[in-house]
């Protein structure tokens, strides 16, 4: 044999063997890596990444969730997702802001409860106020975008006194409020808009029809009680109280307690309507006399 053909068989064999060395290595050692690459691209195929297609589908789910979101914007309450504890302290607090000076309210973090699949946190609020104040924080709590219910409500009146002996009738209120939310986004709005919680000025249901306690005189005006009608002149009638102080009145015009409501120049008499303490009198008086009295 001579040298040509050994070298031919030699790179022959060795060509073999790089055959068998490379078959043995991609099918003994890479088999499973190409498996697994070969699932990776068919899960790949599997999912149209077309631009438009996305783009279609993206705004067909803004305008889905558009429409759910008005649909919670329109309910009267909605259930909050994940509410923090804090955020009852700041709505009494922006709630209190229009309040009177003369209101207190006191708020105390009871507890963490659960009713049904709702989570909720249970407050203690307290304090005293003008009845019309304490009636917009009740109002203000029960009407609230995000559900909030009052379970409990004690209520009582009392008689507060400021330094110049004006009594104050104002309201105590101790009640329990609950707060609840939600574990998940199902029941609230991505835009929170807070429902209307203005309020007219109510009656006040606590204030008494017959007061003893009668506001003090502290305008320096006209006591009618011991008065006396000393002329009537064109532009008024002349008076004067108890202790000699004069005054120069007119119908309409305000008295301690009331109002000169009527100046007779035909019987020379004056007539006053007054209010004490819910009591209201008929006063009528003449000169140097007091004519007529009367209560209703």
């Amino acid at each position: 044999m001579n040298r040509k053909l050994r070298n031919t068989l030699g790179l022959i064999g060795l060509m073999v063997l790089l055959l068998l060395g490379g078959g043995l290595y991609i099918f003994a050692f890479q088999h499973g890596k190409i498996n697994e690459k070969k699932n990776k691209l068919r899960d790949l195929e599997s999912v149209n990444y077309n631009t438009d297609q996305l783009n279609s589908q993206l705004q067909e789910l803004e305008r889905k969730a558009i429409a759910l979101d008005s649909v919670l914007a329109a309910r009267k309450f909605n259930i909050p997702l994940n509410l923090s504890s804090i955020k009852f302290y700041n709505f009494v607090n922006v709630i209190g802001s229009g309040f009177s000076p003369n209101t207190q309210v006191d708020v105390e973090f009871i507890d963490q409860k659960k009713e049904k699949q709702f989570p909720y946190f249970e407050y203690k609020i307290s304090g005293n106020g003008p009845y019309n104040d304490v009636y917009k924080l009740i109002y203000s709590i029960e009407q609230s975008k995000e559900l909030k219910k009052i379970k409990s409500i004690v209520l009582t009146n009392q008689i507060a006194t400021n330094k110049e002996g004006i009594p104050n009738f104002v309201v105590n209120f101790v009640a329990n409020v609950d707060i609840y939310f939600s574990l998940d986004n199902r029941f609230t709005t991505n835009k929170f808009v807070e429902n209307n919680l203005l309020t007219e000025l109510k009656r006040d249901a606590f204030y008494p029809l017959i007061r003893t306690q009668i506001s003090p005189n502290v305008d320096d005006l006209l006591d009618v009680q011991g008065a006396k009608l000393l002329a009537l002149i064109p532009e008024g009638a002349f008076l004067a109280d108890t202790r000699g102080n004069t005054y120069l009145l007119w119908e309409g015009e305000q008295v301690y307690l009331g109002y000169l409501t009527k100046i007779d120049y035909e019987h020379n008499t004056v007539g006053f309507i007054l209010n004490k303490g819910g009591i209201i009198e008929r006063v009528e008086l003449g000169i140097d006399k007091e004519v007529n009295k009367k209560n209703q």
